[in-house]
């Protein structure tokens, strides 16, 4: 009986391997037998450590490869492109197969491209100078006379202006690497960030940076970070069911617990 199911498990395992790689022949991918993944440049931490997607290492850089396992595809079978945040979302060809730099759903952004199935959600938090005017405020009422920055297409512009109201038109800039750079100069007094990224920037990007607070309801303004995929995509399916497989069975919530951590810091309302 023992030595009936052993030869059970293994041929359930030659059928699984085989039915895995069959799939992967059929998937429709920019380059056949390949997976190609974009990410941003730079890769910020905690969602891929060292800017070194191909290691697995961070959050967003592990679920890549535990999706294209779902795929059906083995590490050395995947490929890493960089793309700038908002250029990913613009409608026309794509680099990638899928691309994850913690792209908010967001109406306005599914004219232009598909979503997979939400992978995370967070609030939004506030970070500022500790030696700052803004570094003990009580909540966002203080914040309205802070000259705020934001990357050009990220949420935080349109959250900033229509939920914070500062006094002065939020500031734009090409990327997240250079708000920071514009608040350490002293440009800006305030940039906002998903709570996990806004920690990282404090003790890697933005010298004397601390978290004033998250802002209250900011999980709410958009259905979270879902993979991008080019708009009507033969893969949306494929990639929806890995992302939703990877939930289902708490592969999500462990790498969340290995890559990203407990935040605490006071709510602003």
């Amino acid at each position: 009986m023992r030595k009936l199911l052993s030869i059970t498990l293994v041929l359930l395992m030659v059928s699984m391997c085989a039915a895995a790689l069959g799939e992967t022949a059929s998937l429709p991918t920019l380059t056949p037998g390949k997976l190609t993944i974009g990410t941003g440049e730079p890769a910020w931490e905690p969602w891929v450590l060292n800017d070194a997607p191909e290691t697995g290492e961070g959050f967003e850089a592990a679920l890549a490869y535990a999706v294209a396992e779902r795929l059906g595809f083995a590490a050395e079978d995947v490929v890493w492109v960089r793309t700038q945040f908002e250029e990913a979302i613009q409608p026309g060809p794509k680099s990638f197969d899928f691309n994850l730099q913690q792209y908010s759903v967001t109406e306005p952004r599914r004219a232009a491209v598909d979503f997979s199935s939400v992978y995370y959600r967070e609030p939004l938090a506030v970070v500022v100078k500790a030696d700052g005017p803004f570094a003990k405020v009580a909540s966002i009422a203080d914040l309205k006379d802070a000259v705020f920055g934001a990357a050009s297409g990220d949420i935080a512009v349109s959250f900033t202006q229509e939920n914070i109201k500062p006094t002065q038109q939020v500031q734009v800039f090409n990327d997240l690497a250079a708000v920071a750079q514009a608040l350490n100069a002293g440009q800006i007094d305030a940039m906002v960030a998903g709570v996990t990224t806004a920690d990282y920037l404090t003790y890697d990007q933005v010298e004397g940076g601390v978290v004033a607070g998250v802002l209250a309801g900011s999980e709410l303004v958009t259905d979270g970070l879902a993979l991008v995929l080019d708009k009507d995509s033969p893969l949306t399916d494929a990639v929806t069911a890995a992302v939703d497989s990877l939930l289902a069975d708490g592969s999500i919530d462990a790498l969340k617990t290995l890559w990203l951590g407990q935040y605490d810091v006071p709510t602003l309302e």
